[in-house]
């Protein structure tokens, strides 16, 4: 039996949580590396590749909120456990894939619907556990996103050039199984004290979220933000690779390897930074958090015009790592923001609707930069996606300004 109790069992639900985002965003990144070889394999187009990750995105969209509604009702160890299991075992099933229907099927409708059911609870238990080191708390938990990239580039390329890509999806998957069932014994719903405990008839709607989300401006304008955000991050996770691959003439492994690792290594760094300038800088105002990610996303601009543009690999890899290192500053604030603009008992509601949103904008980037790329080529499709973020950095600036203040006093009063 876990001691929920213990000082210390807040860090071991933040290691089972790591490794469960690790599996997350490894299992995601799983496809994009071993495109080349599937495309060839089961000939597709691009435009049929980018539709994959567009309809993977659109499903996880989909599900989100509904996710977010019943992680504020029932169980968040559950769902959480639930989650991962059956996106494994989506992730396992692809490798058996034989045809676009079936990778439709079992990667953006089956894996995608699985994930979306963990980001909500798993955002919202991490929070319960963690208060006065929230920030820095999220920002650790970050890393395993950038980790679980890098690992998927690593062991999927090799996995794929010496077996095929299809044991990527066997071994990745079952690895998710594993610690799935690990967290079924480990990981517990933190207990609710008795006089913060929330009656039955105050318990959130499905459509709380969507009104707490879009009747606070900050929560609306991060929302938006977090948009900009996956629509770049889902545009060059999904062709920077196969940019790699086609046009420096680099091995799969190497076009996995040096796509992902720069920008996540410094992503790494840069967020563990940020998580801890901003917990300091809160103490005095909170609105810092998100000025912090305005300056993020417009700092990394340039790395994103530069990585996309510049004919020597080696200036290439110094815009992977600016990129991953700028855009780490909106990372680390994301869910502190939200949290601190809605009342607690829409913490997960609030996610999924936000979640949602974001990827529901961000799905359109692969089928885009598909379409863009025969016309225009990549460079061109990265240089758009700089002014997504540019937008983003903007409207961000202006919850800081304008409405976060108000905000903040809001929630005080709930």
């Amino acid at each position: 039996m876990v001691n929920t109790e213990k000082t210390g069992y807040k860090w071991e639900v933040l290691a089972l949580l790591w490794v469960a985002f690790l599996f997350n965003q490894a299992d995601r990144q799983v496809f994009n590396i071993v495109l080349p070889l599937l495309r060839e394999d089961l000939g597709l187009t691009d435009v049929g590749v980018g539709a994959i990750a567009t309809l993977f995105n659109l499903v996880y969209a989909l599900f989100v909120p509904i996710a977010g509604y019943v992680g504020d009702r029932y169980s968040k160890k559950w769902i959480v456990v639930a989650s991962i299991l059956f996106w494994s075992a989506a992730t396992l099933s692809t490798g058996f894939a034989t045809g676009l229907v079936m990778l439709i099927l079992l990667r953006s409708i089956a894996t995608g619907g699985g994930e979306a059911f963990f980001g909500p609870p798993n955002y919202s238990l991490l929070a319960q556990y963690h208060t006065k080191t929230r920030a820095f708390a999220m920002s650790i938990h970050q890393t395993s996103y950038y980790l679980g990239i890098i690992l998927s580039g690593l062991a999927a390329s090799y996995i794929a050039e010496r077996w095929g890509w299809r044991y990527s999806f066997y071994i990745f998957g079952l690895l998710g199984l594993i610690h799935g069932i690990v967290m079924i014994f480990r990981l517990k719903d933190k207990p609710v004290e008795a006089n913060n405990a929330v009656s039955q008839e105050k318990m959130p709607s499905l459509l709380d979220g969507f009104k707490i989300v879009f009747g606070t401006p900050t929560a609306l304008i991060l929302t938006i933000g977090f948009s900009c955000l996956i629509f770049g991050l889902t545009g060059y996770l999904t062709w920077m690779p196969t940019y790699l691959y086609e046009n420096f003439s680099l091995s799969l492994s190497q076009a996995g390897f040096h796509s992902m690792v720069y920008t996540h290594v410094f992503a790494f760094i840069g967020v563990i930074l940020a998580g801890k300038l901003s917990d300091k800088l809160a103490v005095k105002d909170k609105r810092y958090r998100i000025l912090l990610q305005s300056m993020g996303l417009l700092l990394a601009c340039p790395f994103i015009i530069l990585m996309g543009n510049a004919q020597s690999l080696t200036w290439i890899y110094i815009g992977f790592a600016g990129f991953g290192f700028m855009r780490a500053f909106f990372d680390a604030n994301t869910y502190s923001v939200l949290y601190d603009v809605v009342p607690a008992r829409y913490h997960s509601s609030a996610s999924g609707v936000m979640i949602m949103t974001g990827f529901f904008i961000g799905s359109f980037s692969p089928v885009v930069l598909g379409y863009i790329k025969p016309i225009f080529g990549l460079s061109m499709g990265f240089s758009f996606l700089a002014g997504v973020w540019i937008f983003g950095a903007i409207v961000l600036w202006v919850a800081y300004r304008f409405y976060m203040k108000r905000d903040l006093a809001k929630v005080e009063t709930c």
